[in-house]
């Protein structure tokens, strides 16, 4: 039976391609989305709706006396208005951090166990104490500002480390010193024998600036009730579905999982912050529950600077011990991290068993000691941000090792090369206790130096002092380990209309995945490519995954993609072998077609699908192509890289331009070549806004100084420089396709080589460190004390 309505083998084959794995096809959505055609949560609407607005506080510390809301209830078009109180009476479960991280003595993380709606003390400025609903929004706006909230001022802290000292405000009775937990790992005892036998140790004092995530779309919720089912609904933007869903109906309704349905559309950016339930969708869906009415809220940027987790936010210690030579020996990092007023999803991570799990890099390093205690502070709660501690524990490395080379009188270039971790030495057991599968680090480094023609930087630094200004160069390696191992949704649905639907449990929230995806689904099955419709938002269909975070999405989604795939060849052998009347094991499968061994006899993919639909298969043959598949727990990847970075500063001024960057990456197989490298612009430039300008800063009180785009610097394209991509693939070993994670690289690349080339332009000035962000006053009061001390 030969199929002559659908595509032939060799047409599927030249459509392959062009849209296989490897090809730089455009994204699909792109279209839709430059358009504005895009749906997101605010755009989103229900008959009947009415709106809410959160009551917060203005204080940053303090005892809730009184909440008087009778002068909101009375006014126009109010619908109800509740407080901490009211929802204590709903018994809903608090917010906590699932994490199993124990302190030193074994001790596990202390919980803050935050409420929705605080009915004791406020802990920071932003706090929610109670919320409002109304007809309109300035209804609610209006009843909101009429809320009287009494509250007795208390003393705050918000650095880390005066917040763990004794006598400090205490923020909960039942952590003492505010340190909810005192993280170590590594050997001490090696640790200490290293540096004891070392030549040389370098020391650094660094502080990890806290940062702001301001995603383009705010935060927002719509949440409806249906009384007869007894199910809530709520449309939000996520980073998954599932695991979203999970926690909100098992941990904080109380409700069985089938009663939660979680919807999320497109989503305006994320980068960690939107991946973790928050008060406002609690007070959104007990309203709707208590109106029969649906309830909508969106947030504003003011009170997104406030209520939208923080990212970053250490001060560090941290050592490098190092023989005659330069080997290195071992690595201490010790201090402080910041968590903010509250723990919830996974903010002590990135703070602390992230650092040490990526410290070593690329990297031999024999033996690390972490010793970090995260704090509770009166500053808005922290959670992850683009990399959750990988660039921070790269950048230390970096910064270590260009003091090193000063120090030692050691070439820059030449200590790293010396400690490469060589790709005979692969698999390599890392000191931080995880094992790197694949990887070419002198080879990525190479080829990173001859793109950025590191060899003329001499003449390049000649002609900047002509025009009066310094420049200055750093080479930085990079290496990540991706998130931890967790299951993924494959499933794949066969539609009547010849398109075929994925369903996967990552979440696009900017990436791009609908196009990556759907290249490796057509090269797996070879249905064409424009056929191929994703969908990840509706938690009705995305039954499992861990969403999309910590680069992991297309190792997972694609390792899930090609599991999923073999299972729907198994079956379609099965059903063709029946339909052409041959033996199961005389059909083979390859560009799409199905075909009886050594014969042209053949069906299509796509044309199979709908006979099995259509017709009556017989007992123990399927009766249908589609395939609902959860992968085994999906390890992690080891995306590494070498950026090199130039920059020029006005000595008269302090303003530090970025004037050549460089970046060279193994990302293993690399499915779609320029959404990779879309990837590593954002992170570039993110990274770039937190080296040279994003700061959070609060005053003595807790009170914020940084509330608004007037006080918060983000880089704009003008601070952006045009950039050298470069690849260098050695595919992993631990997935199918040979994937490594890329969305976080950027960031892991860019903050050590932007600090470090800002340090070699002003090393003239005998200047060794400046903590992020250098702004142009820090740079320019840099050059002026160290022209004093010359």
């Amino acid at each position: 039976m030969q199929d002559h309505t659908s595509p032939s083998s060799l047409e599927n084959a030249i459509a392959l391609q062009k849209y296989g794995v490897g090809q730089p096809v455009r994204r699909k959505e792109d279209d839709t989305l430059v358009r504005g055609k895009g749906k997101y949560t605010d755009d989103f609407n229900l008959p009947g709706q009415a709106y809410a607005w959160i009551v917060r506080s203005s204080h940053a510390h303090g005892i809730i006396r009184d909440i008087d809301a009778s002068a909101a209830k009375a006014m126009p078009g109010v619908l109800g208005v509740w407080t901490g109180t009211d929802l204590a009476a709903a018994n809903y479960g608090p917010f906590t951090c699932g994490l199993p991280l124990k302190s030193r003595d074994g001790t596990p993380l202390l919980q803050t166990n935050r409420t929705a709606l605080m009915t004791d003390k406020v802990r920071y400025v932003g706090d929610p104490v109670a919320f409002v609903v109304a007809e309109t929004l300035a209804q609610a706006r209006d009843a909101g500002e009429a809320v009287v909230v009494d509250i007795d001022p208390l003393p705050a802290v918000t650095d880390p480390e005066e917040a763990a000292k004794p006598g400090a405000p205490q923020l909960y009775d039942h952590i003492p010193n505010n340190v909810a937990l005192d993280y170590h790992y590594g050997d001490a005892a090696k640790v200490e024998a290293a540096f004891a036998s070392a030549a040389h140790v370098t020391k650094l004092d660094i502080v990890n600036t806290r940062v702001a995530v301001v995603a383009m779309e705010p935060r927002a919720a719509l949440a409806s009730y249906d009384k007869t089912s007894e199910r809530y609904t709520i449309q939000v933007p996520t980073q998954g579905v599932a695991g979203n869903k999970l926690n909100l109906a098992k941990n904080i309704l109380k409700v069985p999982n089938e009663k939660v349905h979680l919807l999320t559309a497109n989503v305006g950016g994320s980068f960690g912050m939107k991946n973790i339930n928050y008060p406002e969708y609690v007070c959104v869906l007990h309203a709707a529950k208590a109106l029969g009415r649906p309830v909508k809220w969106t947030d504003e940027r003011s009170t997104s600077f406030l209520s939208d987790s923080h990212g970053r936010a250490q001060k560090i210690h941290c050592e490098l011990a190092l023989d005659s030579e330069g080997n290195f020996l071992a690595v201490k990092v010790s201090g402080y991290g910041n968590l903010g007023a509250y723990i919830t999803g996974v903010a002590p991570q990135p703070l602390s068993l992230n650092i040490g799990k990526n410290i070593g890099s690329v990297y031999r390093t024999p033996a690390m000691a972490i010793d970090i205690k995260t704090v509770l502070t009166n500053t808005t709660l922290m959670g992850a941000y683009r990399g959750a501690g990988r660039p921070e524990a790269n950048y230390f490395m970096e910064r270590l090792i260009d003091r090193a080379a000063d120090e030692m009188g050691i070439n820059r270039l030449t200590l790293r090369k010396r400690n490469f971790i060589k790709p005979a030495q692969m698999p390599f057991a890392a000191s931080s206790g995880v094992t790197y599968d694949s990887g070419d680090f002198q080879g990525v480094f190479n080829k990173a130096l001859e793109i950025s023609d590191h060899a003329n930087f001499a003449k390049r630094k000649k002609e900047s002092r002509k025009r009066g200004k310094l420049r200055g160069i750093a080479v930085g390696s990079y290496l990540e380990v991706t998130a931890p191992p967790g299951v993924e949704l494959g499933k794949i649905v066969f539609e009547d209309d010849g398109s075929v639907r994925l369903i996967t449990g990552t979440l696009d929230y900017g990436q791009g995945h609908a196009t990556p995806f759907a290249q490796v689904l057509s090269a797996q099955l070879g249905v064409p490519f424009e056929s191929v419709k994703l969908e990840q938002g509706d938690s009705d269909l995305v039954h499992t995954g861990n969403g999309t975070g910590g680069s992991r999405s297309i190792t997972a989604s694609g390792m899930a993609i090609v599991e999923a795939s073999k299972l729907v060849i198994e079956k379609g052998k099965r059903a063709a072998a029946h339909l052409m009347e041959a033996a199961e094991g005389d059909i083979e499968f390859g560009n799409g077609r199905f075909t009886i061994a050594g014969t042209d006899r053949s069906i299509d993919i796509i044309e199979l699908a709908r006979r099995m639909r259509e017709g009556k298969m017989p007992e123990g043959v399927p009766s249908s192509l589609d395939v609902d598949h959860t992968t085994e727990p999906v390890p992690s990847t080891f995306p590494n890289g070498c950026h090199v970075a130039e920059v020029e500063i006005d000595p008269e001024t302090g303003i530090v331009q970025i004037v050549r960057y460089t970046g060279v990456n193994d990302f293993g197989t690399i499915v779609n070549p320029m959404l990779v490298a879309g990837q590593l612009h954002g992170g570039v430039a993110q990274g770039i806004g937190q080296a040279l300008m994003e700061y959070v800063s609060y005053d003595a009180s807790g009170q914020p100084i940084t509330g608004s785009f007037m006080d918060y610097a983000l880089p704009r394209a003008e601070d952006i420089p045009l950039m050298e991509i470069g690849d260098h693939p050695v595919p992993a070993k631990s997935n199918p396709l040979g994937t490594k994670g890329c969305g976080e690289a950027g960031c892991a690349g860019s903050l050590s080589t932007l600090v470090n080339a800002v340090l070699d332009a002003l090393s003239e000035y005998g200047i060794t460190h400046i903590d992020m962000p250098l702004t142009p006053e820090r740079v320019w009061r840099a050059i002026r004390d160290g022209k004093k001390m010359a």
